[in-house]
């Protein structure tokens, strides 16, 4: 973990998404933070030695979906499939789709496995698991004022978490879809979805990926009066199609630092200030945490 010092910083932005304002002054306490997300060697680890189920692994409980078709309450989670030809951008159901099976153990689907990403983040976990792990671990979750202040490494007000420019010198400096989203992925480094923790330059305190990778959870709740129609946001209420249960009654959480499917022509969103809400219920493919410590 990296030690991040009390301080002040200006939290938010005016320039982008409406959930992002107002800017505000906020103090922060002196916390430790994870130097990475939480990688799937490390949540296999959790698994093996509590016998941890995952929310995307258990059958919905029909009780907390009233009026849902109780047929396609399975276990499974959100995957994103490329389209195979262009799409209107506000069709998310033309990439995102709710595949039984899929679980952190299966992150594509039933066929798909974790042999050769022990590196990655791991992804698929709902807000349950996520303080599940965290509590195992004698840690927690960051609230979001903790987790923006760490992302932005010092750099008090700057648009990205390295500074003003996107690419300085034409180096990518975090995993973000380069192309044009949804259709073209340009694999940039190679990475055409999640990338090895580390493999992107670490901000001005060492932490790797807060930007891009995937979402992280924080612990702030994601206050409906704020809130907006995001990239991510209505894909998730298709967590389960034949829930129908209204959006308004399930409890989001702020996610924040984007993912690799963050794009210029889609989802500027890979920046500090930016946030969504992710409802509690719900896991996906971009998706992950980390955990900070108060002591």
């Amino acid at each position: 973990m990296v030690r991040v010092a009390r301080g002040r910083f200006r939290m938010g932005s005016e320039d982008f998404y409406a959930e992002e304002s107002p800017v505000r002054s906020v103090d922060v306490d002196g916390f430790w933070i994870d130097h990475q997300p939480v990688t799937v060697r490390a949540f296999r680890r959790f698994v093996a030695t509590t016998g941890y189920v995952t929310v995307a692994e258990r059958p919905p409980d029909p009780a907390a979906y009233p009026g849902a078709d109780p047929a396609p309450l399975v276990p499974g989670s959100l995957v994103f499939r490329m389209p195979p030809q262009p799409v209107a951008l506000d069709d998310y159901t033309a990439w995102w789709h709710y595949v039984p099976g899929a679980c952190w153990r299966h992150p594509a689907g039933p066929s798909s496995g974790i042999s050769g990403r022990d590196r990655h983040p791991v992804t698929h976990v709902a807000y349950a698991d996520a303080v599940a792990y965290a509590d195992w671990a004698g840690k927690a979750l960051p609230n979001e004022a903790e987790w923006e202040y760490a992302a932005r490494g010092g750099l008090d007000g700057a648009r990205f978490a390295w500074g003003e420019e996107e690419q300085p010198s034409g180096e990518l400096m975090a995993n973000t879809w380069q192309g044009r989203f949804p259709t073209q992925n340009l694999h940039a480094k190679g990475y055409e979805r999640t990338s090895p923790v580390g493999a992107f330059p670490p901000n001005r305190y060492g932490l790797y990926d807060m930007i891009g990778n995937v979402w992280e959870w924080t612990s702030t709740d994601f206050e409906p009066a704020r809130a907006a129609d995001g990239c991510c946001v209505a894909a998730t209420e298709q967590a389960a199609p034949a829930r129908q249960q209204p959006a308004a009654e399930i409890p989001r959480m702020a996610i924040k630092g984007g993912s690799h499917l963050c794009a210029p022509n889609y989802c500027l969103r890979y920046r500090p200030a930016a946030r969504q809400g992710e409802p509690v219920d719900t896991s996906t493919s971009h998706l992950g945490f980390r955990c900070v410590s108060r002591s």
